[in-house]
């Protein structure tokens, strides 16, 4: 809490107009002589400890006003003496009991009204101790300091016959044992930057964008063609779901209470600022304006599990800055976010189990392997131990389990899927959390048939985590293989036609545009460079399908095609296949995937150089 205490010859006010925030009042102008003018603004930090930061700001109002011998006291919310306010309930509730307790001092004190634009006039005194500020912090002297419950946390591994391990026999250099060492805090070696950080350059993807704040990125066209091609995969697999895509705002309104508390309880860094009057924050998730919408709404349970969607482009989190590297850690990012109320737990469950299958297969198409921690409260693992079981059978893999003592998040239960990056570290991408709490916050109901009201839970989906997150856990599997190749369905170029003269130019192009025609990505290296030049850089880009068009193709119309996936370092695969049969394989490797046509120019001698 802020304070500006001024022995004043006079004050007056008059209220002028109100903001959204204002509280009804019935004085809306005054003015007092001979008093102690206590100009305040209420902060977020106040709130871990209300009670002690009224105390200590009674006592610092008592003390200034026994030094100059005043015993009238007038109150003066002053928001701009602070740029991290508390939200407009909160700081009502504090002015509130800072004139209950002056006034239970035995001053006569008076209160200019909150949230509204006022005109004033003061005269200070002009004396040593007539203009006084002070800084009120949480837990220092003087405040009431709360008692937090300390938390344990048990950690087993739990295996697809339904056997607990100690978590100490898997901390190797196995991709769960590199999650059961980072999460238990194992100390490994620290390795240079991650191998994706180079990949993303080099192969004119992704590149930092200095202008901006550190952790946000430029997109180059096959960078954003990846991007896109993933938001359009997520966006299929929840509409076959029964997911219902939306879309919200990126900054909300801190004196929304619901908002204020929901943000306050992620814990996560976050962008918080002043528009105006207000005190704003962008979204770190999706969850703000779907629980906004669903409060609005009216819920049947007949509805029910209802599941709303939004590729949430962007969201922030103010990540430190020596923390922000490459795709994996960002300070803006794209997070698809699904938000599923069910119509009680055993709903939920079910629903929890449809969506962590969701986040294997993501895993499976996207050709990195995951590995799982499941955590939980140990109330809701002793009630439920059996579905836990269950649904480590399903995955058929182990899972690291952490139980804690008590609920200290909105969740209960939650699952953590990732990848492991080249230096052995996690990449946290999929989860599903079972929130207990948003519905009552938010006041996200439906009525049963007596007309009960219900809060019921909702479950937190991110089916693939950040697409930045996919993007990185890909590139960095791919710097682990001998031959990298991007899965099919996401590379920028699919197939490339490298015609070896200038007189096979034209069958090159005619074979392009075939290709082009069934919805295959395909590009013609027209350059004026060698064969072998040419064919080197369709590897380096990771072309999955390479056609040579010589003599020989053109009289037989059958093409010499390099599979990517076949090959071996110095060993490139070869074989003899007509258009339509090539076209036959591509489209075998992407099915089931989306398509988006080239977003580079048909002709490398027209493709430009970004880095």
């Amino acid at each position: 809490m802020r304070l500006l205490l001024i022995h004043s010859d006079y004050i007056e006010y008059e209220a002028k107009k109100k903001t959204k925030m204002a509280e009804e009042c019935s004085v809306l102008s005054d003015r007092e002589e001979e008093a102690l003018t206590v100009f305040c603004a209420v902060e977020s930090i106040d709130e871990e400890d209300l009670e002690g930061v009224v105390l200590q700001g009674i006592g610092e109002v008592t003390k200034t006003a026994g030094q100059v011998n005043v015993k009238k006291i007038v109150i003066y919310p002053y928001a701009h003496l602070s740029s991290d306010l508390a939200s407009p309930e909160t700081a009502i509730t504090v002015l509130n009991a800072l004139r209950a307790g002056l006034e239970a001092e035995g001053f006569a004190v008076k209160r200019a009204p909150f949230g509204w634009y006022k005109s004033f006039k003061l005269s200070c005194k002009g004396h040593p101790l007539s203009e006084l500020s002070k800084t009120i912090i949480p837990g220092e002297e003087g405040t009431v300091k709360k008692e937090k419950k300390e938390v344990t946390h048990d950690w087993f591994v739990l295996t697809p016959d339904g056997k607990q391990h100690d978590y100490k026999e898997y901390l190797d250099d196995s991709p769960f044992g590199c999650l059961v060492k980072k999460e238990l805090g194992v100390a490994v070696p620290v390795g240079g930057e991650p191998a994706h950080v180079d990949l993303m350059r080099s192969k004119e993807l992704v590149d930092y964008e200095p202008a901006s704040d550190v952790g946000c990125l430029r997109w180059m066209p096959k960078g954003k063609l990846v991007r896109d091609l993933l938001a359009d995969y997520v966006l299929h697999l929840v509409l076959e779901y029964g997911g219902t895509p939306v879309e919200t705002p990126v900054m909300y309104d801190l004196g929304d209470r619901a908002i204020y508390e929901h943000a306050d309880k992620f814990g996560e860094r976050q962008y918080r600022f002043k528009s105006n009057n207000r005190n704003m924050m962008l979204r770190f998730a999706a969850c703000f304006g779907m629980f906004s919408i669903m409060r609005d709404m009216h819920i049947s349970p007949n509805n029910l599990p209802m599941k709303m969607y939004e590729l949430s482009t962007y969201s922030f989190r103010h990540e430190q800055k020596g923390e922000v590297i490459g795709l994996k850690r960002l300070r803006c990012f794209t997070m698809p976010d699904m938000h599923s109320l069910c119509l009680d737990m055993p709903q939920a469950l079910k629903c929890f189990e449809e969506q962590l299958a969701m986040g294997w297969q993501t895993g499976r198409d996207f050709e990195t392997e995951l590995v799982a921690a499941f955590r939980c409260t140990k109330d809701f693992y002793a009630q439920h131990e059996a579905w836990v079981k269950k649904i480590v059978k399903e995955s058929n893999c182990p899972m690291l389990i952490e139980l804690l003592s008590d609920r200290v998040h909105y969740w209960v239960a939650k699952i953590d899927l990732a990848a492991i990056d080249g230096q052995l570290r996690p990449i946290e991408n999929p989860t599903v959390q079972i929130d207990v709490e948003s519905s009552t916050r938010f006041n996200i109901k439906y009525h049963k048939e007596d007309g009960t009201p219900v809060h019921p839970p909702i479950l937190h989906c991110s089916p693939t985590g950040s697409v930045e997150r996919v993007m990185c856990a890909i590139l960095e599997n791919i710097s682990t293989q001998k031959v990298p190749a991007l899965p099919t369905w996401l590379s920028p170029t699919q197939v490339r036609v490298v015609p070896v003269a200038e007189r096979h130019g034209a069958f090159a192009a005619e074979v392009c545009n075939q290709i082009n025609a069934a919805q295959i990505r395909c590009d013609v290296d027209d350059r004026e460079e060698s064969v072998g030049k040419k064919v080197r850089e369709a590897g380096m880009d990771w072309v999955p399908y390479v056609i040579v068009v010589g003599d020989d193709e053109i009289a037989s119309k059958n093409l010499t095609v390099t599979i990517r996936k076949k090959s071996q370092p110095n060993k490139p695969f070869k074989e003899q296949l007509t258009t339509e049969a090539l076209v036959a394989a591509v489209k075998k490797d992407t099915e089931g995937k989306p398509f988006r046509p080239l977003y580079t120019p048909r002709k490398l001698s027209m493709k430009a150089r970004y880095i």
